[in-house]
Parts: structure tokens; C-alpha cells; sequence
């Protein structure tokens, strides 16, 4: 009786090898990794980010495909002449989940609890993108019920496009009073899906809003699962457990493509991998080492050999897709002679032992593993010895990013997925000596006073052509200084049962199914 209730399993895996998961008014999503965070202001992963985004909106909203800015839970807005003043007139009759109102005072919470650490609900999370979205903000205030004013200290040009990021979420005051710290794992907001449950480790339901603001989505009920293994969270998506993956194994994706009930989505990705140097240690502290590791690095044959086609070669710092972009910069060429010299001008003619700190997964990881065996196989021959140590997503995240670069590996590996189209969310906040730890992502601690300079400038000027010359220069200079080894450039692949019908890929990557239908 067994090996027939086997036979017919297997059968059935033949003929509906796509069929979706629970039923037709659900979806299923296979996430690389465990989400950290259910608390927008607190989301510093990709995985968090996917799993947070339906319940939540902003004021100003990203158009479903593209970085264009559209209205959200503020229908309309206006700048004043000096460009420090922006009033926003909000959507009316809008509710959080709880049932409790959005308005001007929840705009006001929101924004003041992430930069006030006087706030009364300041210690109820960590808001790493506080700093970013936020530090230039004076002051806000609120007109009326539906009506409130953000004033700067000084102009910023990408501040809109930050108030379409996840960290100018609005959330529900009453939950955050009701939940405090806890809030992360009770989320109220204003989005199209309502939290119901999160079970670490196994799950995160959402179910749709019937009273969302933009119309009731279709799609009834939408689950998160991390599914750590490639292979493994492939296997489930053919063998119909789940609706929807990320990350096909590269030597996979040939075959996904031909599968029958299941298609495949993808385009070039906003998106940077790189091995970051701990550049206030030695000897890291030398960019003669840092420029020696990467010409050390066959960073093509990485690309071929273990992304197979789910990456392009990064040049640059910032990824082609990114306004801004200077086509001039080149990346190091592979050249381990010219690797030694350097090396040995630097007092290092024989190498020197080094620590690799690698993520087991996570978000924009890639093939972490595979990709940092092969570094390591390729420092080793001029002479570096690099003694790599693996961690889970969440722990590798609080290693990396803390205050103390004493307590840092000389090397660990990262990746960047855009939040807004802007050059400044590459550039300033990972590469700006203003953005060290704890008040941005610059876990590299590089800092060249230039380059600080440049990167400023950009951010007050609004002219998007002065902008991008001051933008070119500075990658000219990063790369000299060499503070990472910029490996590739992720093209965004989703995998999907066929009858998911509507959905986009947006270049920030996050998955938003609230357009979305199911082919009955």
C-alpha cells in the first residue's frame, strides 16, 4: 500500500507539477531567509522588506514597475521656493488595521518616534535608516487633520524619492503605544494586506484589507515562508507547496524556464554584491592591499562559472540601471602578478592571514558560499590566507553592523538593493563617512574627505545634471580607493506558478500583490 500511495504522489507531481498551494485565493512565497523585522522603521534585510511591504503605505508611493513617484496615503503635495518645506495634504478616511484613524498626527509619530530619541516611543526599536530618510528633517508639523508640513535644514534632493521608502512607512500610533518593542511582531499599517500571524521559522500570514483605500485586492491571503535552500525551495515550488520563489540555483535555470505551469520573470537588477574591507584595520588600511585583493579576484569567472547568467560583471560601485552611472569607471582586471606587486610595495611580499566573515544566505546573497569559496581560493594564490566563517542571516547582519570596526573581520561580504532610483541610496549611504555605523551602512568605515565632500554637494543640489557630474567623480575616486571589490550586479529572477497573473518585478525588489489576480 505504501509504494502505491508513493507511485500516486509522484504522478501527481507529474501532471500538476505548478498547481497552487493552499488555493485560489492564496499565494505562498519562498523567501531565502527568516524575516528579522515585521516593523518598516526597523528594516534593514530584503527579506523583512518583501514580507512588510503589503502592510504598509507611505505618503508618496512607487508607480507598480518603476522608481516614478505617485501618489499614496498623501493625495497631493507642494515644495516651497527654498525647497525646504513640503506640505503634504493627506488622503481622508483612510484607517489602520486597528480601526484607529490615519492623519497628520500619525505622520508626525511616525517620523519623530525614528529621529527623536526624546520621543516617548524612541526605544521601542533600532532605526538604522533614521539618519538616512530623516536626518535632515527640522521639524514637522501638523496644519490639520489632513494636512501636514515637513521642514528641512537645508535643500535635499532626494527627499521625496525617501518618502517612498519602507523607513517613511506610516504605522498605527495606538499598536506602537499597545505593543511597544513588540510591535514588530504585531504590525498595524494602512496596506492592502493585514498581519494575522508570524510563526519564526515557518511562516507569515497576511490576508487582504476590505477596506484598503485603493480597492479590496483580489488575491485573498498571502504567506511567507523561508525556505533557506535553493534547491530545496525550488523543489517546493514544482512540487506545488509553493506559489512563488526567489533565488533559482543558477545551474536550475535553464530548466525552470522550460518547466510546464510555471513561468519565469526577470530583468536587470538594482543591485550590487561586494566584498567589503575593513579599511581602519590594518591591512586594510592601506589601499595598496585593498587595490592587490582586487586584482587578486577573477571576479568574471565568478560571474560565469557560479552565476551563470543570473548576474552581469560589475564595473562600478553602482549598478548600470542607476542614473548617475559613470560608464568610464572600470572595475580591476584579473592580475595576480600585478597583485603580488603590490602586495610587496605594501610590506607584504609573502601575504598575510585574514579573516572572511560569509552569510549562510539571505537577501541579494546569491551563491554567498560558492562565490566566497572561490575568493578564497583565488587570495590564496598570491599568498593571502583567508579562514572564512559562516552565520546565519540574522546573526551575520548584527556582526556587520555595529560601531566598533575593532570588533569587525578584515573582510566580510554584502549586497545592495536600491530603495529609491536614487544615486544617493548607493553611493552616500554606503560610501559616505557620514554613514559609519550606527547612523548608516557604510560597514566598510571608508572615508576620503573628497569624496564626502562630493557626495554632500549632490544631495543639496537640485539639478539632476549637476547632480550626475558630481556623482561620476566620486566613483571615480571610490574605485581608486578600493574600499570594496564590487563582484556583480544581480539580475532580478522571480519563479512562479502561470496562473499568478499581473504581477511586475519592481526594481527595488520588493513583491507587491495587490494588482494582482489569480487565472482561475
Amino acid at each position: 500500500m505504501r509504494k502505491l500511495v508513493v507511485l500516486l504522489t509522484f504522478l501527481t507531481l507529474l501532471i500538476a507539477p505548478a498547481a497552487l498551494a493552499k488555493d485560489d485565493n492564496t499565494i505562498i512565497v519562498g523567501l531565502q531567509a527568516e524575516p528579522v523585522t515585521l516593523d518598516p522603521h526597523q528594516i534593514t534585510d530584503f527579506n523583512s522588506s518583501r514580507a512588510a511591504k503589503g502592510m504598509f503605505n507611505s505618503l508618496v508611493e512607487f508607480a507598480q514597475g518603476s522608481t516614478d513617484l505617485v501618489p499614496g496615503l498623501a493625495t497631493s503635495w507642494e515644495v516651497s521656493d527654498d525647497g525646504l518645506t513640503y506640505t503634504f495634504h493627506l488622503r481622508k478616511g483612510v484607517k489602520f488595521h486597528d480601526g484607529t484613524p490615519f492623519n497628520a498626527e500619525a505622520v508626525k509619530f511616525s517620523i519623530e518616534r525614528q529621529i527623536d530619541p526624546n520621543h516617548p516611543y524612541h526605544d521601542t526599536g533600532e532605526f538604522a535608516y533614521a539618519d538616512f530618510t530623516f536626518g535632515m528633517v527640522k521639524e514637522v508639523n501638523v496644519i490639520d487633520d489632513y494636512t501636514v508640513e515637513i521642514v528641512l535644514k537645508e535643500p535635499f534632493a532626494p527627499f521625496l524619492a525617501n518618502m517612498a521608502m519602507h523607513s517613511a512607512s506610516i504605522v498605527s500610533p495606538t499598536a506602537v503605544k499597545k505593543y511597544g518593542a513588540d510591535f514588530s511582531k504585531h504590525p498595524v499599517g494602512t496596506g492592502p494586506f493585514k498581519f494575522v500571524k508570524w510563526t519564526p521559522g515557518v511562516e507569515v500570514i497576511q490576508e487582504s484589507n476590505p477596506d484598503y483605500w485603493d480597492g479590496e485586492p483580489e488575491v485573498k491571503r498571502v504567506i511567507y515562508r523561508p525556505v533557506l535552500e535553493d534547491q530545496a525551495r525550488l523543489a517546493e515550488l514544482e512540487a506545488g507547496k509553493l506559489d512563488f520563489i526567489v533565488n533559482i540555483p543558477p545551474d536550475d535555470l535553464d530548466r525552470v524556464k522550460k518547466l510546464k505551469g510555471i513561468k519565469v520573470q526577470e530583468q536587470p537588477g538594482m543591485h550590487v554584491w561586494y566584498v567589503v574591507f575593513n579599511t581602519q584595520k590594518e591591512p586594510f588600511n592601506d589601499p595598496r592591499v585593498r587595490q592587490a585583493v582586487n586584482y587578486a579576484i577573477d571576479k568574471k569567472a565568478i560571474v560565469d562559472g557560479i552565476l551563470q547568467g543570473t548576474g552581469v560583471l560589475a564595473e562600478n560601485v553602482l549598478p548600470p540601471v542607476v542614473w548617475g552611472y559613470n560608464p568610464n569607471v572600470k572595475n580591476y582586471p584579473y592580475d595576480p602578478v600585478k597583485a603580488k606587486q603590490l602586495l610587496a610595495e605594501a610590506g607584504y611580499p609573502n601575504g598575510f592571514k585574514v579573516t572572511l566573515w560569509v552569510p549562510e544566505g539571505g537577501s541579494g546573497m546569491q551563491q554567498p558560499v560558492a562565490m566566497c569559496t572561490a575568493i578564497q581560493a583565488y587570495l590564496s594564490m598570491v599568498g593571502i590566507q583567508a579562514e572564512i566563517q559562516q552565520f546565519e542571516w540574522g546573526t551575520y547582519l548584527d556582526k556587520v553592523f555595529v560601531d566598533d570596526y575593532e570588533s569587525m573581520a578584515e573582510m566580510h561580504v554584502m549586497s545592495w538593493i536600491g530603495d529609491n532610483g536614487d544615486p544617493d541610496n548607493f553611493l552616500y549611504i554606503l560610501l559616505s563617512s557620514e554613514q559609519w555605523p550606527p547612523y548608516g551602512f557604510n560597514e566598510a568605515f571608508y572615508k576620503n574627505p573628497e569624496v564626502d565632500r562630493l557626495l554632500r554637494q549632490a544631495r543639496v543640489t537640485s539639478d539632476v545634471v549637476k547632480r550626475t557630474e558630481l556623482y561620476k567623480k566620486a566613483q571615480e575616486l571610490i574605485m581608486a580607493d578600493a574600499p570594496w571589490v564590487p563582484i556583480d550586479h544581480e539580475t532580478q529572477i522571480v519563479a512562479m506558478d502561470e496562473r499568478i497573473q499581473g504581477f511586475k518585478l519592481h526594481p527595488t525588489g520588493v513583491f507587491r500583490f495587490e494588482k494582482v489576480t489569480i487565472k482561475k
